[in-house]
């Protein structure tokens, strides 16, 4: 069984008072921070790197999930490493050639790794990394187009999650884009388990409610039916 994992997206957050948007998600019940580092060139948009990351682990214990929207993802490994990055997903995009010796660092630098892929990339190209000798622990299927937040849930992704979920039962299979109380139930039933939500938990009159919402949707699709 898979545990969820509810990761609000600080990308929507008020980053003038993220220490304090911080401690809000995790009292409210977030499993995980999730942070979008992107480097303006394998996406257009520029966000944060490992200062904000450094800065904000001196202000919470939270498992600080880092998704690498960035060329060169092997740049940003022992940087991330140094700065408290508790999870590392790179995008399979940009790391066919070297993604193993990637995994390695990555874990050698103390982070769990995790591969991303695009709505235009297929499921297969993810296979070798989870199924290698040194694997990566989470897939991340983007559920819109990887570089800005606010973009609609593209319901077609969820092929791809339950072909993952068939094939790998005890995986980390992560959604991000367009999620929240009108789509989690699609995600969930497809086997997604951890669930990144920016706006929709952030724009929300009762975030709480809305995580445990989430949480509530992924442990009923992933309980046994009788």
């Amino acid at each position: 069984m898979v545990s969820p994992k509810i990761a609000p997206s600080m990308l929507s957050s008020d980053f003038a008072n993220l220490a304090a948007e911080a401690k809000r998600m995790v009292d409210l019940g977030a499993n995980w921070l999730h942070m979008d580092i992107m480097d303006g060139h394998f996406v257009p948009n520029l966000t944060i790197g490992a200062p904000v990351i450094e800065s904000l682990r001196k202000h919470t214990d939270a498992y600080l999930d880092c998704h690498l929207m960035v060329t060169n993802p092997m740049d940003y490994v022992e940087q991330m490493g140094k700065a408290g990055a508790s999870g590392f997903t790179f995008h399979i995009e940009v790391a066919q050639e070297n993604w193993q010796e990637l995994v390695r660092k990555i874990k050698s630098a103390g982070m769990r790794p995790g591969v991303a892929l695009n709505p235009g990339t297929p499921v297969e190209q993810v296979y070798p990394l989870v199924e290698g000798a040194t694997p990566v622990e989470m897939v991340l299927v983007m559920t819109v187009e990887p570089g800005f937040g606010g973009q609609k849930f593209m319901p077609n992704m969820m092929d791809k999650v339950q072909t993952l979920r068939q094939k790998y039962p005890t995986l980390d299979i992560e959604v991000d884009g367009g999620l929240g109380p009108s789509t989690i139930d699609a995600a969930a039933a497809a086997g997604a388990n951890c669930i990144v939500a920016g706006s929709s938990v952030f724009g929300a009159p009762k975030p709480g409610d809305v995580i445990s919402l989430l949480r509530e949707s992924v442990e009923k699709a992933s309980s046994p039916t009788t």
